[in-house]
């Protein structure tokens, strides 16, 4: 059998003074061969059931402009398929989910739905809404284009498509079980040494065993998810992430513990690691 990742770009990066070192013909250069490779469907398998009780809100609109890759990151194909896709795919296959909303530049609302819906057999009802200017405006403009209420509301980053059905639903049941808490985010402890530095230079190390790393889905019972938003729009305050709105006005959030892989694409390194894992993934669900 003939080897077919020969050629394949090699560069070498400094994370500290190039945070993006690929090109975008790089980037494309490497994706194609892999594409080239396997052009892989899912294997999942949308469902619904007859009375879903969460929303799915994926976000979906940064520019991605350290990705580097014209038309942003979403429609960045992996595997065959936009990235977009793969993240709709997981929800799309989780039961308890009625409606997922894409929140997206408006004018880029028709391409996205061309382009990364479209072509694919979602079962689950999908509705766009349009982004704001920072990323919690555009999470509660998919909030309010939900056409009914929902018990729960789970906001994804689009750009992550490593997301399973599985943690989406562990996480969904862990928040209907357990009633003295108001959301759950996924994310994982963190195992790497943390440094508290000014200019470059470390102030502190503190203890990462109190540390962990927070990801998407975030997981709300939906009434303190409105007043949470309401709080932070009246304040003027722009939160790092949802669960940070909902911190602040007194509700309790669990961490859930998700796969490492589930990475955030950010940068042009960052499509390796994304491509092997789903790769692996999808080799598992064909045995």
């Amino acid at each position: 059998m003939a080897d077919d990742t020969k050629g394949l770009v090699e560069v070498d990066i400094d994370p500290i003074s190039i945070p993006a070192a690929l090109t975008p013909a790089e980037v494309d250069r490497f994706v194609h061969q892999i594409n080239t490779l396997e052009n892989a469907s899912s294997l999942l398998a949308g469902h619904v059931s007859k009375n879903p009780s969460t929303a799915a809100i994926i976000v979906a609109g940064g520019e991605g402009e350290r990705f580097r890759n014209p038309g942003g990151k979403q429609l960045f194909e992996v595997l065959g398929k936009p990235v977009l896709t793969w993240s709709a795919e997981a929800f799309d296959a989780v039961p308890d989910v009625g409606v997922i909303v894409i929140v997206c530049p408006e004018e880029r609302q028709a391409e996205y739905c061309r382009k990364a819906i479209d072509p694919y057999p979602f079962v689950t009802p999908i509705d766009f809404a349009a982004s704001g200017e920072v990323r919690q405006e555009s999470a509660l403009n998919g909030f309010e284009a939900l056409a009914k209420e929902y018990e729960i509301v789970a906001v994804h980053d689009g750009a992550r498509p490593l997301i399973t059905p599985e943690i989406i639903s562990h996480a969904i049941n862990h928040l209907k079980g357990n009633l003295d808490i108001d959301g759950i985010v996924v994310g994982h402890p963190s195992v790497d040494t943390l440094k508290i530095v000014s200019d470059r230079m470390i102030a502190a190390t503190p203890d990462r065993s109190a540390f962990w790393v927070a990801q998407t889905p975030q997981l709300f019972r939906t009434d303190i998810f409105r007043r949470a938003y309401r709080s932070a729009m009246y304040d003027g305050f722009v939160g790092t992430d949802d669960s940070s709105l909902v911190e602040r006005i007194g509700g309790r959030v669990a961490m859930f513990n998700g796969p490492r892989d589930n990475i955030k694409l950010t940068v042009p390194e960052d499509v390796g690691p994304v491509v092997a894992a789903l790769s692996a993934r999808v080799a598992q669900r064909e045995e």
